[in-house]
Parts: C-alpha cells; structure tokens; sequence
C-alpha cells in the first residue's frame, strides 16, 4: 500500500472513457495505491453542457461496480470552481459560502455513492464570502462526519494561515493540507504557469509556511508538466524558458543515468523526498503511464543525488 501517490481522476467520464478509467483505477488500487482526488467541477470545460460532475460520477459507478474497494480506496474531491452558468468561469463559480459547501458536498457525496470523503478541499480561494464563513462551513462537515480532513487549494500563504487561526480561535478544524501546482522545474519569477491555468506555483512563502508547519500536507499537481520532461510533442510552456530550466534538466538527466531511471520518476522521487516532502497527484491516459509514476515514488534517492538537483538553480 502507498499513500506517496495520488491518482488525479480529473478528466474521467470525459475525456477519458469509462473502460479505460476503471482499467487505470483497477491497476491503481490492485498496484496499492490508495487516494484518489477529483472535484465537483470535473470536468466542466471537457463537456458540451458546460457543467462538471462527470469524473465523480465515474468514481460512483467504479465503486458500485467493485463491492469492498471502498473500504481500500481514500476520496479526495473539492468545492468552489463548478460554474452556475456553462460557459462562464470563474464569473460564476459557485464560490465558497456555507450554502455552497453544503450543496457542494451533498452534489458530490450523492455522484461518489458514498456517505463521507477522507479529505475535502476549498477549490480556490472566493473573495466574495467572508473566511469565516468559509471555515465555519466547512468545519461542520468534520463535525457531523463526512468529510474527515480539509484542505485549500490555490491558496496564498496568508490566506492559509488565516483560515487555520479562524478555525483555532473558534475551537474548529482548520485546514490540514494545500494542493497547488508544483514540479523540480521552477517558473520564470513574475509569471504565472500555464499548465495551473489561473493559479500559480507553489511559491517560496508556502514551502516555509509548510516547513514551519510540520502539521501541514502539501499535494502537488501537474507535477509532469503535463508531459513536458519527456515527450517532444508535448514541449515545455515558455514561462519555463530560462537558463535555470537548463541547468536544471542537466542535472535531471545525470540523476536519471545514475539511477536507471526516467525523468519522470526522477522528479517524482525527488517531490517525496525533499522537505517538506510533497504528495503528486498524477493523471495518467494508460497504466504503463501509472507504473512508471508508482515506480517514482518507490524511488529512493542519495542524499549526493538530492543536493546536485537542488543546487541546480
């Protein structure tokens, strides 16, 4: 069993089919693994209606379909970016008042067949509802039983702590984990990634934010870059185009040598092993895909090997 993994199911029930999604889920959890995440949201913009849902529906039947891998499996999923009207996000997201979470939780607990979700997150931060409200909300899920932990994602340091204080100061449950986009290569400063859309990087204030916080997770997604590191076909977003993106995948493919293994994997082993440590989520279209990600974070690199990648600046 390995929790050092995420399966991302962002882009089931859409663009990928229901064969091949329950194919992959199998592989995954006969494979050991154990969470997967989605969002209420997924995949609004990969469907004609306009309007997500489609990848937790997806998860529901697997589970009917499968008895006793519920009690195997963790469900991570998410509320705030599911637009009210299609075609128009973020102008109508649903955002994050206590309305909205709890609506949010019913949608999706109703699609997963399910009666609780190990660990539910704040989409993205909605500056039209007061933090507390928000917190308030979202610490009665943990109170009446259903969701279990709670996490932000596309959240700013701040914010984080804020939220965390809110929930201390009234004796609730705060957030436990962030989720952000996050790889060994780093943005050119002063820009916002591609592959995360609207949000940025995991920036230096959240990695000493969680470093000072030994009781916050942090969960990385697109740690692959959507391909970038290894296929020529899909080549890496021009934000990445600086001398440091060279320097860093010269060191990448000397630890890659050394090791026997692939860029891929050496990045994922690399995201388990720093500190603070990082949990990926990864979207995979085939299980080959799936073993060479499981393989990564089985990978275990030298303490030499760790400091030539960071010093790769």
């Amino acid at each position: 069993m390995t929790d050092k993994l995420v399966l991302g199911a962002m882009l089931f029930g859409t663009v990928q089919d229901e064969r091949r999604s329950f194919e992959i889920l199998d592989h995954f959890v006969d494979a050991g693994g154990v969470w997967i995440d989605t969002a209420d949201c997924y995949a609004f913009w990969a469907d004609p209606t306009g309007f997500g849902g489609q990848s937790e529906a997806l998860l529901g039947r697997w589970l009917a379909s499968r008895p006793g891998v519920r009690d195997r499996v963790r469900i991570s999923t998410k509320v705030g970016c599911e637009p009210a009207e299609a075609g128009r996000f973020p102008e109508t997201a649903e955002g994050l008042s206590a309305a909205a979470v709890k609506n949010g939780i019913e949608g999706s607990l109703r699609r997963l067949g399910t009666d609780h979700v190990e660990l539910y997150w704040a989409h993205m931060p909605d500056p039209g509802t007061p933090l507390e409200e928000t917190v308030g909300a979202f610490d009665e899920l943990v109170a009446a039983g259903t969701v279990g932990r709670l996490g932000c994602s596309n959240y700013p340091a701040w914010q984080v702590d804020r939220a965390r204080q809110i929930a201390r100061a009234a004796g609730g449950t705060g957030f436990t984990a962030v989720q952000q986009q996050y790889s060994y290569l780093r943005p050119r400063p002063g820009t916002r990634p591609s592959v995360s859309h609207r949000f940025g990087a995991v920036t230096d204030e959240v990695l000493h934010y969680l470093e000072q916080h030994q009781d916050m997770a942090l969960w990385a997604y697109t740690p692959l870059l959507s391909g970038g590191y290894t296929r020529p076909d899909k080549p890496l977003p021009p934000e990445y185009d600086h001398p440091g993106t060279t320097r860093r995948l010269a060191a990448l493919d000397e630890v890659a040598a050394e090791t026997g293994a692939t860029r891929n994997q050496v990045v994922l082993s690399w995201l388990t092993g720093e500190s603070p440590s990082a949990t990926p989520i990864v979207g995979v279209s085939r299980v080959e895909q799936l073993d060479e990600a499981m393989a990564g974070v089985s990978l275990r690199l030298t303490p030499s090997q760790h400091t030539r990648l960071n010093a790769a600046l």
